[in-house]
């Protein structure tokens, strides 16, 4: 029995050290699983349906169906081939399952040593990011990326900087049996870790009609909580949506111009209503030929590669104000800093997308004006949703 065995044992009171309140060490800060609290789950949230800014109801669980349908080059809809596993995430979905994922979410017991949930590197305030270049993971190790902020994930077929994730079912997980982010060792550990408190076997029997705890039912009720966080109440959608109620101010139309211009072409990759890139290759706009990644110029030689070639996933812009620091290492602190990249300092990398090169196959030099600048910036922070990032349905039930 290793390490990471031996604590996973202990955690679940197999030996009987829990009761006295002790615990194996992986990492300098483990805690003890009697001194986790327990979830507060007063009141009932509708996880099934969220309005949108018409006033229309739309369906989650119709969203997930959508998303089980993938036709050949990756692009969700009617026809092609069936995700098996998003298409069980459609028909077990309910309220009760997305808050049983809620609690997984938030849970510290989801980590080797009780010290990290998901929720750790993913804070609701904040647009579901961390403020942080790289995150910290269960021992007390960073992890090779920033945490990318969450935003509709149900819309995507490509999540994660790589793109390796197809589905928010394909990542619920991933996370939790990384070595570094949270370390679990095996299913095993995981179910019996929850099966040895008292209040998730109810959870589970009202999600899925049994108290059995499994690594499947895991997976299915996170997968529902986070294909439940939509985000669609910002400015940008209140002006859309309200036939001139909401206006632009002048600053912000010019940004939204902008934003929409051959000139900067910046639609041409965060397109639609998630301003992200499109999931479909080759598609829209001169999508990126990689779904949802691009080589954005950051460097002429990428110390990490990404999907390939310094291919990274082009991320949603909603609540882009809140998530800093910026791109998949945190190199800028500031959405201006970022629209300085844009403006003149995209490099000459050999796979530099097609979309940030000019008429000579160089890098654009845009040159934003200051006024630009502030613009762009202004129009960037419409898509703040403030809504979303403090909607008790999303928020940590052991806070209080």
């Amino acid at each position: 029995m290793n390490i990471r065995q031996l604590t996973g044992a202990i955690l679940v009171g197999v030996t009987g050290l829990v009761t006295l309140g002790m615990v194996a060490c992986d990492g300098d800060n483990a805690i003890a699983v009697n001194q986790l609290k327990k979830p507060n789950l007063i009141g009932t949230f509708d996880y099934e349906n969220f309005k949108s800014p018409s006033g229309a109801n739309v369906s989650i669980k119709d969203l997930l169906q959508f998303r089980a349908f993938k036709a050949t080059n990756g692009f969700p809809g009617s026809g092609g081939n069936v995700d098996t596993d998003m298409e069980e995430a459609a028909m077990t979905f309910s309220n009760a399952s997305a808050t049983l994922g809620r609690v997984l979410f938030y849970d510290k017991r989801m980590s080797l040593n009780n010290t990290v949930s998901c929720g750790s590197c993913h804070h609701q305030a904040i647009g579901f990011s961390d403020r942080m270049p790289v995150s910290v993971g269960f021992g007390g190790k960073t992890t090779k990326r920033n945490s990318m902020s969450i935003n509709n994930p149900v819309q995507f077929n490509n999540l994660f900087w790589d793109s390796r994730a197809q589905s928010t079912m394909d990542l619920s997980l991933r996370p939790v049996f990384d070595h570094i982010e949270m370390g679990m060792e095996s299913d095993e550990m995981l179910e019996k870790k929850l099966a040895a408190t008292d209040f998730y076997g109810p959870l589970f029997n009202q999600a899925f009609g049994t108290p059995e705890i499994t690594r499947r039912k895991i997976s299915l009720a996170i997968t529902h909580f986070l294909s439940s966080m939509v985000s669609m109440n910002s400015k940008m959608d209140m002006v859309e949506a309200n036939s001139g109620q909401v206006q632009f101010s002048m600053l912000e139309k010019m940004g939204r111009d902008l934003f929409f211009s051959e000139r900067t072409g910046c639609f041409k990759c965060h397109s639609g209503s998630n301003f992200s890139a499109p999931d479909d290759p080759g598609g829209a706009y001169g999508a990126p030929t990689v779904a949802g990644t691009a080589n954005v110029g950051l460097d002429k030689t990428y110390a990490d590669n990404g999907k390939g070639n310094g291919k990274f996933r082009i991320p949603s812009l909603r609540n882009i104000e809140l998530s800093a620091p910026y791109m998949h290492d945190g190199r800028f602190n500031t959405l201006e800093a970022v629209v300085d990249h844009y403006s003149h300092g995209i490099q000459a990398h050999p796979n530099l997308d097609a979309n940030l090169k000019d008429k000579n196959g160089q890098p654009k030099k845009m040159n934003f004006t200051q006024e630009e600048k502030d613009a762009l910036v202004a129009f960037l922070r419409m898509l703040t949703d403030p809504v979303f990032t403090k909607d008790p349905k999303y928020s940590d039930p052991f806070a209080n």
